[in-house]
């Protein structure tokens, strides 16, 4: 059996692998179809992760330099690449009740024939029901930060709202804040394949930020208030800097990107300075959540799996190109990596 593991940075290969024996809380799932991450872990397959050389610490709140001869954050050779699967239980542990052979599930989990995972107690191995569409279950991860995002920003009825990068997470972003209310919905992004999907999905306008003055046309498209709401997922300093320029009074950014660092020339003065900016960090997985205790990563998770699998949301579209699995590498160094323009969200089918 083969998975799908980066060797060195920006290089991805098959390599074999055997199976580990089943433990009693444990079910082994014969991997039918799955898709990758393309936000963070294409940082960590460049090697441009923070993480590599320094460790984030939870009781300070910051990363601090890993000590010397500590195992790196990012071992290549061992770092698999892959973010959901979904398939089929061939395998039980003797002490799992709730999970039979035969099911079909939606985990979390690594592009590779089988995945073995806990099935004690464990609500992110999710039952699919019949007839849902493994495209939606796929999109979990980044349904997530897209509704984290909508709500971090408190998108209201009636606000004007701007979705800036139109990857998955913008994608599904967009969604949300046309069924959110949002009177007028306007992407942002340079490829045209990705806006007409938006425009299906509830996008009023889209706009080519290659030699185009964002912040203007957005004041043009609101009759000079600007947008209520900027949802910010590319993590570029151009992005940032229109978001600041097309920001309505007192608006808010929330920024869902997990970005490089700004070269210079990123510059706070200016409109954000005038537009009494508000920018807010959005990270779904991060707890407390922010409307805690009310709200936690399980119930975004619980609220996206039902919208995914009640057709709430539609993200057929977004799973572009499809691939298999025998060409899983050279399709992720392509799709993925090098050529990310060509893609949404990569699936993979087995």
């Amino acid at each position: 059996m083969k998975k799908l593991v980066a060797t060195a940075p920006r290089v991805a290969a098959l390599v074999e692998y055997e199976d580990r024996p089943v433990a009693d809380n444990e079910v082994k799932i014969h991997v039918r179809y799955g898709a990758p991450k393309h936000g963070t872990e294409v940082v960590d397959f460049r090697a441009a992760s923070p993480f590599i050389n320094e460790d984030f610490n939870a009781e300070w709140q910051l990363f601090t330099p890993r000590e010397e001869g500590a195992v790196r954050g990012i071992e290549f050779g061992k770092f698999q690449l892959g973010n959901m699967v979904v398939g089929e239980i061939v395998e039980c542990g003797a002490r799992v009740r709730d999970y039979q052979t035969g099911e079909q599930v939606c985990c979390y989990g690594p592009l590779q024939e089988t995945v073995i995972v806990n099935a004690i107690d464990n609500y992110k191995l999710r039952k699919m029901p019949e007839g849902a569409s493994w495209k939606n279950a796929v999109c979990y991860d980044p349904a997530q930060f897209a509704m984290s995002g909508v709500r971090d920003a408190n998108v209201r009825v009636g606000d004007y709202v701007v979705v800036v990068g139109l990857g998955a997470i913008g994608q599904i972003a967009i969604q949300l804040a046309k069924k959110a209310g949002a009177s007028i919905v306007i992407g942002v992004d340079p490829i045209d394949h990705r806006c007409e999907i938006a425009r299906r999905h509830g996008a009023d306008y889209c706009l080519n930020p290659v030699g185009t003055d964002i912040g203007l046309e957005i004041k043009k498209l609101t009759a000079k208030q600007g947008a209520d709401v900027f949802i910010e997922t590319s993590g570029h300093a151009d992005a940032l800097q229109s978001a600041l320029r097309g920001l309505a009074y007192g608006g808010t950014i929330a920024y869902v990107a997990f970005a490089k660092p700004f070269a210079g020339g990123f510059n706070l003065g200016r409109e954000a300075h005038f537009n009494n900016a508000k920018i807010v960090f959005s990270r779904a997985c991060s707890e407390p959540n922010p409307d805690y205790p009310r709200w936690s990563r399980k119930r975004i998770e619980e609220t996206c799996w039902t919208l995914l699998m009640n057709g709430y949301l539609n993200c057929n579209d977004l799973i572009d190109p499809i691939v298999t699995f025998t060409h899983s590498d050279e399709s992720y160094m392509k799709y993925v990596d090098l050529h990310p323009e060509l893609s949404i969200k990569m699936g993979v089918t087995f």
